[in-house]
């Protein structure tokens, strides 16, 4: 592992690459620099490592070639352009827990704040005054707190205000009833949140379809008194709604940890309101937290590149250790048939259907998919991979379909069976596992194209079809014979006698175009294909 790099561009904890520098990663801290020196020197490395500072734009991405994975040290991701990184095959990954306890308990600092007007006390106090009737507070006992969004966050913050004897409405229409039973609070529309809610706290992540989620209309419906929080990211409550609101008396008061813009500008109105209690970002700064996230993505990524586990990943699905052994020899069948697929074809495919059988069909095998079209889109795209390959098929406008057979009388059938459709009619391969399970070598191809065989996807090979006659296996032997090409394995299947045959003849080095040219040129071969399943 000595070759792979990893860049950390912002201040990460030292203390939490460790993972990484014990791995034998060439690990190198450059904090501070400027989007034209990062992109400058960004090429070099495997992987990179952020908080919030560093911008990984479409740009940036562009210029690191090699970048294979970017860890995120925190949660939020929207410093990072996703959908390019998985559109170039790059995996992100983000720390999902790290930041759920800090966050929570500094907002539920400010929401104590706010209540008690404890900044405000602070400043008139340090400023020489004794004003104990100017910051007259309110209790949270009995006080509705609403919550938008219960993730990790929102569900701490829930659990921990009803300490405080709080009652707890929230929006998040990803929470059935049943949760929130369980969670001891009531869910209710964002229109009756922010009608009945006493404090207004926000705990999404910023999408185009959460951004400005608490904007005019909003505030329009809150009671004067309320007080809004925001630790989670700026842009989900409308700065512009909120000033309006408090310069009119609808809003009592808010606290705010992000900004639209980070740091904001000296000129925001907000930083010149009483009512507003501003922190830079603090949310997640707590030397445990700070730790925790660094460890956990310098982990992840490690793992990643060692062993190709998918942990914390937010553009592709998880999977762990476990998983992948258990999955690790149908990924590398499943990839060496889509290769093999896409050297048989002539034409554009149109759709792909993949069924699964045997152990398969009991586990979720989206990633065996994943791989198998990265094999069979492999020369379409130089970084096509498992993180991009849907990805890669849509844009092509390929369908793809799976399906699974599950019950008595199929342990014998193929462990997949992939179909590829072209205009031109549909083309099927299928392969299983044979010896010791968890070995990556086991696979095998079982059928093409109804022909029954049974060959090792790997290395060279050319395919033929031939006419069923006396003859053929000789004559094609003398040939590759006569241009030196030594043959490691014949396999061959026919579908009825004197019908059609094929070969899958293995060979120790690949076939050159004058080979290949005598062997179409014999009159009882109906077609040769020369593949190439090289590691």
């Amino acid at each position: 592992m000595d070759n792979i790099k990893i860049l950390v561009s912002d201040d990460v904890s030292e203390s939490g690459l460790e993972p990484l520098r014990a791995a034998g990663f060439a690990v190198e801290k450059r904090t501070g620099l400027k989007p034209d020196e990062l992109r400058e020197i960004v090429r070099d490395y495997d992987g990179l490592v952020v908080r919030s500072e560093t911008k990984v734009t479409a740009a940036l991405m562009d210029e690191a070639v090699r970048l294979r994975a970017i860890g995120r040290a925190g949660v939020g991701v929207d410093n990072i352009d996703v959908p390019a990184a998985t559109s170039r095959g790059i995996i992100v990954m983000n720390a999902p827990d790290g930041n759920t306890m800090t966050t929570a308990e500094h907002t539920l600092a400010l929401l104590l704040a706010l209540a008690r007007r404890v900044p405000q006390a602070h400043a008139s106090l340090q400023g020489g005054k004794w004003e104990r009737k100017k910051f007259v507070g309110v209790e949270l006992r009995g006080k509705t707190l609403g919550v938008v969004g219960l993730g990790r966050i929102g569900r701490v913050v829930a659990s921990r205000a009803r300490g405080f004897e709080m009652k707890v409405v929230a929006f998040d229409p990803f929470v059935a009833p049943e949760q929130a039973r369980d969670m001891e609070l009531e869910l209710a529309s964002l229109e009756e949140v922010c009608a009945r809610a006493d404090f207004l706290t926000v705990h999404t992540p910023l999408t185009a379809e959460t951004r400005g989620i608490i904007g005019a209309r909003e505030f329009a419906r809150m009671q004067p008194h309320v007080r809004i929080i925001n630790c989670a990211r700026g842009g989900l409550v409308d700065e512009r709604a909120l000033y309006e609101a408090l310069k009119e008396g609808r809003v009592a008061g808010a606290a705010l940890d992000v900004f639209e813009e980070e740091p904001p500008p000296q000129d925001n109105p907000l930083l010149q309101f009483e009512a507003v209690i501003t922190t830079p970002h603090l949310g997640a700064s707590t030397k445990e937290a700070q730790e925790g996230v660094a460890v956990t993505v310098a982990e992840q990524m490690r793992d990643y590149f060692q062993t190709g586990a998918l942990r914390g990943a937010v553009n592709a699905p998880a999977l762990g250790a476990q998983e992948l052994h258990t999955l690790s020899p149908y990924l590398v069948l499943a990839e060496r048939l889509g290769r093999f697929q896409a050297q048989l074809l002539d034409e554009a495919v149109r759709e792909v259907k993949i069924e699964y059988a045997g152990e398969l069909a009991d586990m979720e095998a989206a990633p065996v998919t994943r791989a198998f079209l990265a094999g069979l889109l492999r020369d379409m795209s130089a970084r096509v991979n498992v993180v991009n390959a849907f990805l890669i098929a849509e844009e092509r406008g390929i369908t793809v379909t799976t399906s699974y057979t599950r019950g008595a009388g199929h342990e014998l059938s193929p462990a997949i069976t992939t179909r590829v459709v072209t205009v031109g009619g549909e083309q099927s391969v299928s392969g299983a596992l044979f010896g010791s399970s968890g070995d990556s070598s086991s696979g095998r191809i079982t059928e093409i194209n109804g022909f029954r065989i049974e060959a090792i996807p790997s290395g060279h090979m050319v395919v033929t079809r031939n006419r069923d006659v006396p003859g053929v296996i000789g004559r094609v032997g003398t040939i590759l014979g006569a241009h030196g090409v030594n043959v490691s394995r014949f396999h061959l299947g026919r579908r009825e006698r004197g019908g059609e045959a094929m070969a899958v003849i293995e060979t120790d080095a690949p076939l050159d175009d004058a080979t290949l040219d005598e062997l179409q040129a014999f009159e009882q071969i109906v077609s040769a294909r020369r593949i190439v399943l090289e590691s």
